[in-house]
């Protein structure tokens, strides 16, 4: 989940023309300024590369800048602009001096800023104590369940009544082997989806508000038994920590699939596949019921220690990203989440009839999740590192899902203990 942002591809295309359903919006307003060399550093794959390299040039086209798109390598000093992804975020955690808040930068150049209209659910883990933007949440998604219509008829499911629960849903992996499938269910970020998901939706956070792991609770303790059950019985295949799973899906392997809601658009075109889409099954014997999911993607942040031309060039970029042209457009092709008030409105209009289930299902997952920002154990590099060898461990049959869980929790929170900004929600 390369990482999931390799499919960026379809994301910063940002030169195609819109459906023939929508009337073409007017070009982003990108006032001319000095021609200052900056540079905007990321880690994609070679398509992914040559997209954001599109945009990029499209917009020192407009604006007369010279915006330069590099590598972002790990533990290497940040740039002006740095898109850091979800499994990436302990860097920016653990070296928040090397970054400066958005909002700080804009304001400094006399950029607007419009925080209020921003979605509340998407913002909430990139925002301050006092409400302020530290870093612009990009790309952002949330897990859902993906499956194939034409393998639930060839099972005798129902293809519009996908699982509910995860207790309906053992019942309907049975009948997927039975009619042949050998991979009825797999998963993409193991950790994101079964640990910070999975205890989201069941209403206990993986992580206390002081920061402390805390996923080792009954609710998460009977889903990675589950899991494990599975796995010995052959419902349940695991084939990465990432998105490796994603193309065992892609090709028609696998019958069902949980992952990013933004997938539809790369699953769209699966070998054999009508896509149906539905919300991440939940435990239905805990209290409470089901709870919001968590959204979470890729975020741009600012480099610290740079000179005040390359901000005020950097500031221009973030305005250009905002236009509602380009939110539109990358809500079009990429189906994440908006984060506009335009990018949500065209996301309840026709423009994206391809996606729209995609995203209502998205949103319909996210409802309730407000302004409340959520600690994310895939967000600490070294802390998801462990909790998947102790996953492997149980869907291994090596290890009880207690005791790996267990000591998830306590060699992690020694990793946060030994570095204290790693247990903050906010980074500035």
């Amino acid at each position: 989940m390369s990482h999931r942002f390799h499919s960026l591809a379809a994301a910063f295309s940002l030169g195609l023309a819109f459906s023939a359903h929508a009337a073409k919006p007017a070009k982003p307003a990108v006032k001319p300024v000095a021609a200052v060399e900056f540079e905007l550093a990321h880690n994609l794959g070679a398509v992914g590369e040559q997209s954001l390299q599109a945009i990029i040039d499209r917009y020192n086209k407009e604006s007369g800048s010279q915006l330069k798109l590099v590598r972002l390598e790990k533990g290497s000093k940040p740039v002006s602009l740095n898109l850091v992804r979800r499994y990436d975020m302990s860097d920016v955690l653990s070296e928040k001096n090397a970054f400066v808040p958005i909002h700080e930068m804009m304001k400094k150049a006399r950029q607007s800023l419009d925080v209020g209209s921003f979605s509340s659910d998407i913002k909430a883990n990139v925002v301050d104590s006092r409400g302020r933007l530290v870093a612009l949440p990009i790309l952002y998604s949330t897990p859902v369940l993906f499956y194939d219509k034409n393998a639930f008829r060839k099972a005798g499911l129902d293809p519009e009544q996908p699982p509910k629960t995860w207790f309906e849903m053992q019942g309907m992996l049975d009948k997927l082997q039975t009619a042949g499938y050998t991979c009825p269910y797999t998963t993409s970020w193991p950790v994101w989806v079964h640990i910070d998901n999975v205890s989201a939706i069941s209403g206990v956070p993986a992580m206390s508000d002081k920061g402390l792991l805390s996923f080792n609770g009954l609710p998460q303790v009977k889903h990675i038994a589950m899991m494990a059950t599975w796995t010995k019985a052959g419902y349940f295949h695991l084939f990465g920590r990432r998105d490796e799973a994603s193309a065992k899906f892609n090709e028609g392997e696998c019958a069902m699939i949980s992952t990013d809601s933004r997938e539809a658009g790369d699953f769209r075109n699966a070998k054999g596949v009508e896509l149906g889409v539905t919300q991440l099954p939940y435990h239905d014997d805990v209290y409470g019921g089901r709870q919001p999911s968590l959204a979470d993607g890729a975020s741009l942040w600012v480099g610290a220690g740079r000179s005040a031309s390359e901000y005020q060039q950097a500031a221009k970029f973030v305005s250009f990203l905002l236009s509602p042209e380009i939110q539109i457009e990358l809500v079009r092709s990429y189906g994440g989440l908006p984060l506009t008030a335009a990018g949500r409105a065209a996301a309840r209009s026709k423009i994206f009839n391809d996606n729209d289930k995609a995203l209502q299902v998205a949103y319909a997952s996210l409802k309730g999740t407000g302004s409340k920002a959520a600690h994310h154990v895939s967000d600490v590099d070294p802390v998801r590192i462990i909790t998947s060898e102790e996953l492997e461990a149980v869907w291994a049959d090596r290890k009880p899902a207690k005791a790996a869980l267990d000591t998830s929790v306590s060699r992690g929170n020694a990793v946060l203990g030994a570095k204290p900004a790693l247990k903050k929600a906010q980074p500035f």
